[in-house]
């Protein structure tokens, strides 16, 4: 007769290590998700893209360089602000839940048939990426994106996520949300801005360190106007400043996607 030994130790050792897995897990979410609770209320002091961005200018020796960033609450923003980022950015911004599946199916097909493969990051997402991530790619950091796009989704409300993400998207060299901008490029602050200034600024967001809003290039000035051509289509401010906005009978899939 074999002796087969008993199997309960095994188990117990098995039970122990699946409790310390789930211990870790909830660990985790616990230490992510209490920092994207607290940003719900409290205007962040800074960014991982702002500190990213800075340590590289003093790694670089760009001795020049100056930060500049100024949260102002949703009030005092001119509503065009957020509706040319939306227009120009995600025109789905108020109807997703984080994730635009038909422009990710799209880019994905683009990249099949031999085509660039091009971005198809939300609002959403690129609030979770410039907040608690860093530049670049790979799958690990796409993953730690779709999750924080996740946990913002579910914990804040859609006037909050537009809020932070005015308040610290990259606009220039250094520029960070768009009171910043709007002093340092056209003098005004963000409640003054114009439908234009507005365009002009959400025309650079693709690539703010080479595009500049108070020199706009011939290409920049055409995306400005497009971007103004959206916002009408869209119905006006009042697409971001509703709680349930109509939606537009089709939006450009011509916009971009990072």
């Amino acid at each position: 007769m074999i002796d087969r030994g008993n199997p309960r130790p095994r188990r117990s050792r098995a039970r122990r290590w699946l409790r310390r897995l789930g211990w870790l897990v909830a660990a985790f979410v616990v230490a992510t998700w209490l920092p994207v609770l607290v940003l719900r209320f409290v205007p962040p002091l800074t960014s991982a893209y702002m500190v990213e961005r800075t340590v590289a200018a003093r790694w670089q020796g760009e001795h020049n360089f100056s930060l500049h960033y100024r949260w102002v609450p949703f009030k005092r923003i001119a509503p065009v602000a957020p509706l040319a980022m939306v227009a120009g950015e995600d025109q789905t911004f108020p109807f997703n839940h984080g994730f635009d599946i038909a422009s990710i199916r799209s880019a994905i097909d683009v990249a099949e048939t031999g085509g660039r493969l091009r971005g198809a990051s939300t609002i959403t997402q690129q609030v979770a990426r410039n907040l608690f991530l860093w530049n670049g790619g790979g799958f690990f950091r796409k993953g730690l994106e779709a999750y924080f796009t996740v946990l913002i989704d579910v914990t804040w409300p859609k006037r909050r996520v537009l809020e932070v993400y005015a308040n610290i998207a990259e606009l220039g060299n250094g520029i960070y949300g768009v009171e910043a901008a709007a002093q340092t490029y056209f003098h005004v602050p963000a409640s003054r801005l114009s439908t234009h200034q507005a365009a002009l600024l959400a025309a650079v967001l693709p690539n703010p360190r080479g595009w500049h809003a108070d020199r706009p290039s011939p290409y920049i000035q055409r995306r400005a106007a497009w971007i103004e051509q959206q916002m009408r289509q869209l119905g006006g401010v009042a697409y971001v400043l509703e709680k349930q906005p109509p939606r537009p009978a089709g939006p450009d899939d011509g916009r971009r996607r990072r």
